[in-house]
């Protein structure tokens, strides 16, 4: 079956009565998985027939007039990778404590992953990975900071703390799907900061675009599902849930990137 990831900022003011059509709905498709809703926007990863995935984003865009397609991150799993389907509404659809942080409205340079290789080549901008350590240990790009976070909560602080060091130095900015380091760089422009770049797609859509020849990506990337992890061919890999230290985060966390 398919999986995909998606996410998209915008100003919603009818949170609740589009919660409860769009649970409606992909129950009635027969689709798995998690969607967090808020003012902020919307944020999920759905699993099912790829014809099932498309109706669903075909209903949101009309629903509230997106100017521009859903952008999913998609990939593939031999079995379903949630147990049931939720549609939940929240304060934030990628919890920072920081609603007021509003991507839509202001946040960095999205970089395609053509030219990702040539800025974190560049030894003046400074390599942040803003997922949780857990997810790092997996795998990651090399040289990128780790922050140390168990959870996206926990990056405000760290922002805070690089910021009040140095603001000019450039930061590129990555995470599974492109929602983390979107709002994380609105917070570190908040911060000071001016040359602020994030990975267009997150790593998920860095691995669907580069050869592997050409890959600067280390290991597997951690996803919120049973799978655990996928591979750079963007198949399911070899781990399992309570494998290691981080494993018990895959088995309570299966909601979208958070």
């Amino acid at each position: 079956m398919k999986v995909v990831s998606f996410y998209r900022f915008l100003d919603l003011d009818e949170a609740e009565s589009f919660c409860g059509a769009l649970q409606a709905l992909c129950e009635e498709q027969g689709l798995l998985g998690t969607i967090l809703v808020a003012k902020e926007g919307f944020n999920g990863t759905l699993a099912g027939a790829q014809l099932a995935i498309e109706t669903v984003f075909s209903w949101i865009e009309r629903r509230l007039q997106l100017a521009t397609p859903i952008d999913g991150r998609w990939t593939d799993a031999n079995d379903a990778p949630f147990l049931r389907m939720r549609v939940r509404c929240k304060n934030e659809i990628v919890t920072l404590g920081r609603p007021d942080i509003l991507p839509h409205r202001k946040t960095g340079v999205h970089v395609q992953p053509r030219n990702w290789n040539a800025l974190i080549s560049d030894p003046d901008v400074l390599l942040i990975d803003t997922r949780n350590h857990y997810e790092i240990e997996v795998g990651s790009f090399p040289g990128a900071v780790d922050p140390r976070t168990d959870n996206f909560r926990q990056f405000a602080a760290y922002a805070s703390e690089l910021a009040a060091t140095s603001t000019d130095r450039p930061l590129a900015m990555y995470c599974t799907g492109g929602i983390r380091c979107e709002k994380a760089a609105a917070l570190m422009l908040e911060l000071g900061f001016d040359e602020v770049y994030q990975l267009q797609g997150g790593i998920l859509n860095y691995l669907s675009e580069i050869p592997p020849a050409q890959s600067r990506w280390n290991g597997d990337c951690f996803v919120f599902d049973k799978r655990v992890a996928i591979d750079s061919d963007l198949a399911e890999g070899g781990y399992m849930q309570g494998s290691g230290p981080f494993m018990s985060q895959a088995g309570k966390n299966l909601e979208p990137e958070s």
